[in-house]
């Protein structure tokens, strides 16, 4: 059974930055594409940023240029740099494997990031 733990919320400033990670409990190497989603109060989880089991990477509009996702398939952890911050980035932030071949999600417990000042 796949775990997956973030780490790395907090509070910052309004232009700061932040680091999240997500440690996976089982290989992700070629079988999962990791996602990061976040869900402020009130609103529904969005999809961030993803990055596909061979690198690809792609990101909601509000955070391109912004944020980065990386992989390190090594160490079964998933990466979500942020920069530029803004209040309305403010919410729990939650990692997600999805299985290629059985289409399984699963997900972490939740970081929260407040951005304020």
């Amino acid at each position: 059974q796949m775990q997956l733990v973030e780490s790395g919320g907090g509070l910052v400033q309004p232009g700061g930055s932040l680091r999240l990670s997500c440690v996976a409990s089982l290989s992700i190497f070629k079988i999962y594409s990791m996602g990061w989603y976040r869900q402020a109060p009130g609103k529904q989880r969005e999809l961030v940023a993803v990055i596909t089991s061979g690198g690809s990477a792609n990101y909601v509009d509000s955070v391109k240029g912004r944020f980065t996702i990386s992989r390190e398939d090594a160490k079964k952890t998933v990466y979500l740099e942020m920069n530029s911050l803004k209040p309305e980035d403010t919410a729990v932030y939650y990692c997600n494997a999805h299985h290629s071949i059985s289409y399984q999600d699963y997900w972490g417990q939740g970081t929260q990031v407040t951005v304020s000042s």
